[in-house]
């Protein structure tokens, strides 16, 4: 898994004209999945995702868990991460995960947000979106689960 995590102070994505998640303040999670990645990669990136901590206490340092701040996550699907540009000048997105083997691995992921008690908004999975946000910081952290120890 691959997630551009965007800490922001409001975001919203709309499909269609139609708004179909939104949060105040939190992060926003740009979701891209391998055709190699497992449940172990959801969990291990939610649980990471949850315990960052990226916002800042009253000393002004980044000493604050989402859930300290009484953020939200906006989770956009993104396959689009996994493009490889190395040869030529059009993407390749074969190490993608499969359409069904992504939707399925995104929704798990956005439900173990959730259980590490996290509000979690969505745009539609495989939907050409419109996606808004107003970056605070900016803050943009990548994260891997393929190169990263799991703890």
């Amino acid at each position: 898994m691959k997630i551009v995590l965007q800490r922001s102070k409001e975001a919203a994505v709309t499909v269609d004209g139609e708004v179909t998640g939104s949060i105040a303040s939190g992060y926003v999670l740009l979701v891209g999945l391998t055709h190699m990645d497992t449940q172990e990669d959801v969990k291990y990136t939610a649980k990471k995702i949850a315990g960052l901590r990226l916002f800042e206490d009253a000393e002004g340092k980044m000493n604050r868990s989402i859930q300290e701040a009484g953020g939200e996550v906006l989770s956009i699907s993104q396959f689009t991460l996994y493009g490889d540009v190395r040869k030529g000048r059009r993407p390749s997105f074969t190490e993608a995960a499969r359409p069904e083997q992504a939707e399925q691995l995104y929704e798990a992921f956005n439900d173990e947000l959730r259980k590490h008690g996290l509000t979690v908004e969505t745009g539609v999975f495989g939907a050409m979106m419109d996606v808004s946000l107003v970056n605070d910081g900016p803050v943009t952290i990548i994260v891997e689960s393929r190169q990263t120890e799991k703890d």
